[in-house]
């Protein structure tokens, strides 16, 4: 689309509009001004100027002493670096000085040291040791700054100083000054400082120390007068109950928590609240049923009465407390702390009206915000809400909350359930089929992110819903779900008419596990053109190569001959002929996802000649890639079968060599010559240095030949039993008539020369255990993850053979009518041909030479170019010729 044509006014250049403009300039020109007079004079560019000369220690030094405070930062940031280049010297020379500006210096420097001590300590640059005596006593002085956020950093610095300090340093710097500095008569600065850090050296001293020396000072602080003291000490008790143990924590920190969670500020009981959860697990059963239940019950009764932030954090753990409190509820217990979640779920839904935002009062905005983080906070525990109701109870239960929370009016909630979708089917895992509605709902979400969240699992997703949840693959096509289709086609152009071309990206991804879940004449007709459709249209080029190898993979497992040769000449014709350079330089992506996801006759069957034809091409760039691609193309031969391919890949090379006029591919051209020559060609029997490569590809070749099989054996299944034809088998006749059945001209193949004597068999029980055997590879290959795919370029396990398929080699092949996957051959059809053209060639079996006229391609290498030794290296060719044409 074209953008509209400028107004009739933005173009006037009137003497009116062009006064304006110099206004507009004038005013630019009184700006700038100001920017003048604010630079520096040589005065202070002087004072500013250091000697080059200077080391970095003595650079350091100066800058400290008489430099300004932005220099002073910069040496403080750049102490780290000091410290490992010469540690002994910044110690001695350059820390002093370091102490000294810190006494006055301000709240950027500050910062900016405690984050260098941090760093200094967790490079390791100097010993544990030295840090305590160097560094330690400058942390603690600053702990206390005036600047809340300098005395964050400090802290935090210092708590990862204790992690490593040793226990008697721990004791005599830091735990017996906390003694006075917990006391009353302290700031409240100090007193929060001396909560964090107790909890956070608890773990570091035995048992009987804690008790003497860690407990009174806690037990202090939970008393404090400042309910900030007692909120900060209570959320500290977690840690501390995890270095004191079980028995101290029942004797002393639960009576601790029983008195706090009874507290009149509300950010204290909100903190015990949440220390009791997350301490759970260390009280055993009497304590959860006798102490802790009813202290929950109480709390989950005054939270609607109370500020709105205790039910937001009460609904953030509600999931944790009912898994921590399961067993111990009474039936009706059970049934209220159910139907409290159901009320959450729904909190602030009744009061939704048509008011415009802008006549609602603030504080009614306010709260909706906070009703909206309670539903989110409902959404994110809605999978340990399925398992405290036990899964078989979902849809009387928990099915309307479900619903509900899909169909939630704010994006954060759909958002959230979305994100828990995947864990949700797996919980059900044969009740999947109940939600199949809101999947379809959540992907026609009218909110990008809503879909994006969905799609991170939506391969999984799509197999619990094809099989039922159920571990053992069936053929279950989801036929239960017809509307699962247009939703996947339409979130794919909703994502496509957006900004968002990552989610665009990562939704064709996910597509590519279509294949196992739909049948292939579905994503034929729905998907398959639509891919090829985004790699000829789409302008961000991740999209393109996302839907590239979606349309790859839709390929590999496409069960119908005419539509895979259809496919093929479209990539051919469109791509790789194209007249946009853009669309060549895609279709060289799309033969490198072909070698990754292919067996590599298929690849030199039909896109090995088109590919390399690509090297007379008029840009550059396209040439360029071909070049980097050429090594993997050469990695799909095996000789001796595919010699002749081999000679032209190398004459192609050699033209390259010598005829290329732009430096950047010449350049490229040469280090690709080197690299093909260093290649070790593959063979047609088994090498041990490539045998798990070739046992893979042998595996892939295999699955192809099935797939054709299978396609063949259905086919007269279908005859024999003489079955009326349905209205799938109607249409397929119908566009029979539009689509020839015959290989499409422009696509060149290896055409298989004359069979051995060998017939197909003609007997029932044959066909049948073919039939058999291919229905039992069709539950294998379309229902393995298609996530195998992705590994298959550097499978590094070997691959095992299945004995009961390991007849279908290359000799089952020839019983087949269809050739389009039969085992390479060692002749090339040229690019175009006729239908009554002559096809000479041999099986890729045979190592037959073929005179290079006889393969009719475009090109036809004189007699004179033909190589003697096919065995010859490329670039041991192309330098004979390159010297032949410098002499």
């Amino acid at each position: 689309m074209h953008p509209p044509p400028p107004a009739a006014d933005a173009m006037d250049f009137s003497q009116n509009s062009l006064f304006g403009y110099m206004e507009d300039l004038q005013e630019l020109t009184i700006i700038e001004r100001p920017v003048r007079r604010s630079l520096k004079t040589p005065e202070e560019i002087e004072r500013l100027t250091v000697d080059e000369d200077l080391s970095d220690i003595e650079r350091a030094v100066y800058l400290l002493s008489a430099g300004q405070d932005i220099q002073g930062t910069s040496v403080i940031a750049n102490l780290p670096f000091l410290v490992r280049q010469n540690p002994a010297e910044t110690l001695r020379r350059v820390l002093p000085k370091v102490r000294e500006v810190l006494h006055v210096a301000g709240v950027e420097m500050q910062s900016t040291a405690a984050v260098s001590f941090r760093t200094i300590l967790q490079e390791e640059s100097v010993s544990i040791h030295t840090y305590a005596h160097s560094f330690l006593q400058v942390i603690l002085l600053h702990l206390e700054h005036r600047d809340a956020g300098v005395s964050n950093a400090w802290l935090e610095t210092l708590l990862s100083v204790i992690e490593v300090l040793p226990k008697e340093t721990l004791k005599h710097e830091i735990l017996n000054p906390l003694v006075s500095k917990a006391q009353l008569s302290q700031t409240v600065q100090s007193r929060l400082v001396s909560c964090k850090i107790l909890g956070k050296m608890t773990n570091k001293f035995d048992a009987h120390t804690i008790k003497r020396e860690i407990l009174p000072l806690v037990k202090s602080l939970c008393q404090d007068v400042e309910y900030e003291v007692r909120s900060c000490m209570c959320r500290q008790l977690e840690n501390i109950a995890q270095g004191i143990g079980t028995e101290l924590t029942k004797s002393v920190v639960l009576p601790e928590l029983i008195e706090l969670s009874r507290d009149e500020g509300s950010s204290v009981r909100l903190a015990a609240f949440e220390t009791l959860v997350n301490l759970l697990d260390v009280f055993d059963t009497d304590d959860r049923s006798q102490t802790i239940l009813p202290l929950v019950k109480s709390f989950c009764e005054k939270s609607f009465k109370a500020d709105e932030s205790i039910l937001i954090s009460l609904s953030f753990h509600l999931g944790k407390l009912c898994h921590g409190l399961y067993g111990i509820f009474t039936p009706d217990q059970h049934l209220r702390f159910l139907e409290f979640y159901k009320k959450l779920c729904t909190l602030g839904l009744q009061q939704e009206n048509g008011h415009n935002e802008n006549q609602i009062p603030p504080q009614i905005l306010e709260q909706e915000k906070k009703y909206i983080s309670v539903r989110k906070n409902c959404a994110y525990n809605f999978p340990a809400m399925i398992v405290f109701v036990d899964p078989k109870n979902f849809h009387m239960e928990l099915y309307s909350t479900f619903f509900c929370l899909c169909h939630d009016p704010e994006v954060p909630v759909r958002y959230t359930i979305a994100i828990c979708f995947y864990e949700v089917s797996k919980l059900l895992n044969s009740g999947v089929y109940l939600i199949h509605k809101e999947l379809i709902t959540l992907l026609q979400d009218e909110s990008l992110e809503v879909l994006d969240a969905l799609i991170d699992h939506l391969p999984e997703i799509l197999e619990l819903m094809s099989t039922g949840g159920e571990s053992s693959v069936q053929e279950n096509k989801l036929s239960s779900l017809p509307d699962l289709i247009p939703a996947l086609t339409a979130a794919e152009q909703r994502a496509a008419a957006s900004l968002k071309w990552r989610t665009h990206e990562k939704l064709l991804q996910k597509y590519a596990c279509l294949p196992h879940i739909i049948s292939s004449d579905q994503i034929y007709y729905r998907f398959l053109q639509r891919m090829f459709t985004i790699v000829m249209t789409n302008n961000v080029l991740p999209v393109q190569k996302a839907a590239s190898r979606t349309l790859c993979i839709f390929l590999r497992y496409n069960r119908k001959q005419e539509q895979r040769h259809e496919v093929i000449q479209k990539l051919i014709e469109q791509l790789g002929q194209g007249k946009s350079y853009w669309n060549r330089l895609r279709f060289l992506d799309t033969c490198e996802f072909i070698i990754e996801i292919f067996s590599k006759s298929f690849f030199c069957k039909y896109f090995f000649l088109p590919t390399i034809e690509l090297t007379h091409d008029p840009v550059a760039n396209v040439r360029m890639k071909l070049c980097y691609l050429l090594p993997k193309v050469k990695s799909t031969l095996k000789i001796p079968a595919d010699k002749h391919l081999l000679q032209q890949l190398e004459m192609c090379v050699r033209k390259l060599l010598c005829q290329e006029k732009d430096k950047d591919v010449l350049a490229i051209v040469k280090r690709t010559v080197l690299e093909l020559d260093r290649m070790e060609m593959s063979m047609d029997a088994f090498q041990k240095k490539f045998y798990e490569k070739d046992l893979l590809d042998q595996e892939k070749e295999r699955e192809e030949l099935l797939l054709m099989e299978m396609e063949q054996l259905e086919k007269e299944k279908q005859q024999s039993d003489g079955r009326p034809m349905s209205e799938k088998s109607f249409e397929k006749k119908r566009r029979d008539t539009k689509t020839p059945t015959t290989l499409p001209k422009s696509i060149p193949i290896s055409v298989p020369g004359p069979s051995g004597t060998s017939t197909p068999s003609t007997s029932k029980e044959i066909k049948k255990s073919k039939l058999i055997r291919s229905q039992s590879f069709n539950n294998q290959a379309f229902h393995a993850k298609y996530g195998n795919l992705d590994k298959c370029a550097n499978k590094s396990s070997t691959v095992g053979y299945t004995p009961s398929v390991s007849g279908l080699g290359k000799t089952s092949v020839v019983s087949l009518t269809d050739d389009s996957f039969r085992t390479r051959n060692a002749c090339s059809a040229p690019t175009t041909f006729t239908p009554t053209a002559s096809l000479p060639g041999t099986s890729r079996g045979t190592g037959n030479s073929v005179d290079p006229k006889s393969s009719g391609s475009k090109e036809t290498p004189p007699r004179k170019a033909t190589l003697l030794f096919p065995s010859l290296s490329v670039s041991r060719l192309t330098v004979h010729v390159a010297h032949s044409i410098l002499l």
